[in-house]
């Protein structure tokens, strides 16, 4: 089984450690790998144990919709994968902030409009499915706020305060985009991972899963994050077939599945 995680820079790996962002060696994908190896073979019933659970890591940095849609073909349908896990959303979002800094009292649109935001998370969807994968959807990690306000005023400077008061707030319009891609999950009829209700249940108190730019996880995040997608995984029909061979594929036109 091959299953290939697209997205931003959570799915890359990075984290805001030491004053500056880095890349971690253990991502979630590869993590991820290395629960689902084990997790696979201590279930299996199979004749062909030679066959393996793959999982490639297709994040870029700073990456959102339009960039994953015009390298879909190469980074992710080429591989033929069994299954796709797509996390993107937070870089279509957020604003072009030294556009900001330098004219806080105009109105300025995210770097992806929503409406063309949902239009390419369809686009995506609809390839994953056509090209015979089961497109798996993280919906939008919740920010920090405050964190991630303090990190970009450090680059871009406080006057852009006065802009973000008058939208109301980093948080809302990050959760707008969220709301919106739930409902076109629904509408789509897409399995999903529902991370933000993930994340406001998950403890906290002894490892944070934030890192202090507010919107990028630690190595425990990493981790956490590697638990709740391989436990949505578990619940694909494709996994299951994996398991018990001669079963029917997954269809690939993917069915509503609550965050587990």
């Amino acid at each position: 089984m091959r299953i290939v995680c697209v997205g931003d820079s959570i799915t890359r790996g990075v984290t805001w450690i030491h004053g500056g962002l880095h890349i971690l060696r253990e991502t979630y994908p590869k993590l991820l790998q290395a629960g689902l190896s084990m997790a696979g073979q201590a279930g299996v019933d199979r004749s062909d144990k030679e066959e393996v659970i793959e999982v490639v890591n297709r994040g870029v940095f700073n990456d959102n919709s339009d960039g994953l849609v015009r390298r879909l073909e190469k980074d992710v349908i080429a591989l033929q994968p069994d299954v796709v896990v797509i996390e993107i959303g937070a870089n279509d979002s957020t604003f072009h902030w030294d556009e900001v800094a330098k004219a806080p009292d105009e109105q300025h649109v995210a770097v992806v409009p929503l409406k063309r935001y949902l239009e390419n998370m369809t686009k995506i969807v609809e390839r994953v499915r056509e090209a015979g994968g089961v497109p798996l959807v993280l919906t939008l990690l919740p920010t920090d706020p405050a964190r991630y306000y303090m990190s970009i005023a450090k680059t871009y400077g406080k006057q852009i305060a006065h802009w973000i008061a008058c939208c109301g707030g980093i948080e809302p319009w990050h959760r707008n985009y969220d709301e919106a891609l739930q409902g076109l999950i629904a509408k789509l009829g897409v399995d999903f991972i529902n991370l933000r209700t993930e994340y406001q249940s998950a403890p906290q108190e002894d490892a944070p899963l934030m890192s202090p730019d507010g919107i990028h996880l630690t190595a425990q995040g990493y981790e956490w994050l590697s638990n709740v997608v391989r436990d949505g995984l578990r619940s694909l029909d494709a996994w299951k077939s994996y398991l018990t061979p001669g079963t029917a594929q997954a269809d690939p036109s993917g069915t509503l599945s609550p965050a587990p």
